[in-house]
């Protein structure tokens, strides 16, 4: 493709239709993720202390899907607009003749980047509720774990990793046009590359869901909006930075 950082168009009909359907996943993630946090208020309701039971198989699978789930509906609103450019790319390059993967291939390689930073969490989450850090809610049982994931989200905004991230997803034309492959294994690398650096992003933001509970579906939507609103507004570095300030403040208030 010719490596312009240019945005082609795409007919209004499709990406109305595209549009329709990141939103109905993204509906749905969230239906789901509201009747899990019902079901977990049920069964930890009187519980004064996490559950320190070992974790069978289907505890393990039922965590990564709740993980996997909730990212679905937390970074999929913050992808949509690379997701529309490569339509839009791609609608291109097939009046020209060339092969290109569909949309759901892109899309599936970058919810395979979330799907590996959700068994990661998977894994820190068990080895937390070992240490009795967290709560039968998931949230932070103590101020010290909560003020230092605090204080470590806000360093970690500051940092050149985060800054290089954020620009990266804040520029899908330059992405596409610079790291662009042919076909369906292309789309799902692109998908996964991208994937990647917006893991890279927001991995330590995800850890604050810790603090405040991951059931916690008002807290896990101020994490989503918050990342959304970095990654779209027309100032996201300077969001990025009075975020990082604040998380500081918090974690050290916490701590004292």
């Amino acid at each position: 493709m010719d490596a312009r950082p240019s945005s082609p168009a795409l007919p209004r009909r499709e990406r109305a239709f595209i549009l329709t359907g990141l939103v109905g996943v993204t509906v749905l993630a969230w239906g789901y993720l509201l009747a899990m946090a019902a079901d977990m208020e049920g069964m930890t309701a009187g519980m004064a202390a996490p559950r320190l039971a070992a974790w069978s198989p289907l505890d393990w699978i039922l965590m990564l899907l709740m993980w996997a789930v909730m990212m679905v509906g937390m970074m999929l609103p913050g992808a949509t607009p690379t997701i529309l450019l490569f339509a839009a790319v791609r609608r291109k390059q097939n009046a020209r003749g060339h092969d290109i993967a569909p949309v759901p291939a892109f899309v599936a390689g970058y919810l395979a980047a979330w799907t590996g930073f959700s068994i990661a969490a998977v894994i820190l989450q068990w080895g937390l509720e070992r240490l009795a850090l967290l709560t039968p809610m998931m949230a932070a049982a103590g101020n010290a774990f909560g003020g230092v994931v605090l204080i470590a989200a806000g360093l970690y905004q500051l940092s050149p990793i985060k800054h290089r991230c954020l620009e990266h997803c804040r520029s899908p034309i330059e992405f596409l046009s610079k790291r662009w492959r042919p076909g369906v294994a292309g789309a799902v690398g692109m998908g996964l590359e991208h994937g990647a650096y917006c893991v890279g992003c927001c991995w330590v933001l995800m850890a604050l869901l810790f603090v405040g509970g991951v059931m916690n579906l008002f807290w896990v939507a101020a994490i989503a909006g918050f990342v959304l609103v970095e990654k779209v507004a027309p100032r996201g570095n300077i969001v990025r930075r009075v975020a990082a300030l604040l998380l500081i403040a918090w974690g050290i208030y916490t701590l004292a």
